[in-house]
């Protein structure tokens, strides 16, 4: 009886790590919030939910001609910063679509916790998208959480809107239901 609780326990364990890495995510840059070539950019990310504290960013592209593999752009970042700002010599890619940014563990760059919306890399001199804010963004700014809304380096607030994080609450439900449904299954072939 013991051994059975013991593995329900760490299959149990198990399912809400995967469920917690679901949930982490890069909110900037995506498909509304791109980058201008050689400029000044941003990256944000979900850092309430990330499941190591520090990470490596790269870029990729999915046409090998523009970027053959992924290229680091930060070696070592730390997941409390919750966003970064990607400086002119940082953001030096060819303007193009199919970018995308990885998370990656800093020892194996090919285990990847998160990664964007695939976005476009706008040339130089491009207008920044535009600034959003919503109900995250008051709430980083009342707890001191430094977070990015756009590309543009001024910005503030979260890139994601509230049919978005509804859409995201949802599928984490939908997640965590059938998780659940998979851990009471196990635990009743366990208990058989």
């Amino acid at each position: 009886m013991f051994f059975s609780r013991s593995i329900l326990s760490v299959t149990l364990a198990a399912l809400l790590a995967v469920a917690s890495a679901q949930d982490f995510q890069v909110t900037v840059p995506s498909s509304d919030h791109w980058w201008v070539a050689q400029s000044i950019n941003s990256i944000a990310w979900t850092c309430s939910t990330a499941p190591a504290q520090t990470f490596t960013i790269l870029i990729a592209n999915t046409d090998v001609n523009i970027l053959p593999q992924p290229q680091a752009i930060i070696a070592i970042e730390n997941n409390f910063d919750c966003s970064k700002t990607i400086t002119q010599d940082q953001a030096n890619y060819a303007a193009g679509s199919g970018y995308t940014v990885l998370l990656a563990d800093p020892l194996n760059n090919t285990h990847v916790y998160a990664t964007s919306q695939p976005f476009e890399i706008k040339p130089l001199g491009s207008a920044y998208p535009p600034q959003t804010t919503d109900s995250s963004a008051s709430s980083a700014a009342s707890t001191g959480s430094q977070t990015s809304g756009s590309a543009a380096p001024t910005s503030s607030g979260s890139s994601s809107s509230s049919n978005t994080t509804t859409s995201d609450a949802m599928s984490l439900r939908v997640a965590l239901g059938g998780m659940t449904a998979a851990a009471v299954a196990v635990a009743g072939l366990i208990m058989a």
